[in-house]
């Protein structure tokens, strides 16, 4: 039924202005369309994210939007350079070294926005 469906993620942020600044200039994501409810930017393969204004920004503790690239340690690098910090764990099943963990095939680094959201990039291995 829905597998076959695309599909999309919204993200809460508490100041729009400033969580444009860094999905556009830090990440380097460009505007799909602005409307009513925030900002629409999009990803491959027909996808796209919300970015909207909401009081519960950054509540969210335990679930993260992803972006799967093809070269991560590079990526891991560029995001460096433009002043993201990736977060580090250490705990059963999930270790980072330099902030990036492998887990059963798939190599992935966590950050978070201005507003505490977890995002992360991942790399198939």
């Amino acid at each position: 039924m829905l597998d076959s469906a695309t599909s999309h993620a919204t993200v809460a942020v508490s100041d729009i202005g400033r969580a444009r600044k860094f999905y556009e200039e830090t990440l380097g994501f460009k505007p799909m369309d602005e409307r009513s409810d925030g900002v629409r930017y999009q990803t491959g393969g027909g996808t796209w994210f919300l970015v909207y204004p909401s009081s519960f920004a950054g509540t969210a503790k335990s679930t993260y939007m992803s972006f799967q690239v093809d070269d991560l340690e590079k990526t891991v690098k560029e995001l460096r350079d433009r002043g993201v910090t990736f977060e580090e764990y250490d705990m059963p099943g999930l270790k980072t070294v330099n902030g990036i963990a492998e887990i059963q095939g798939v190599k992935g680094a966590w950050f978070k926005d201005l507003d505490g959201n977890i995002l992360s990039v991942g790399q198939e291995t």
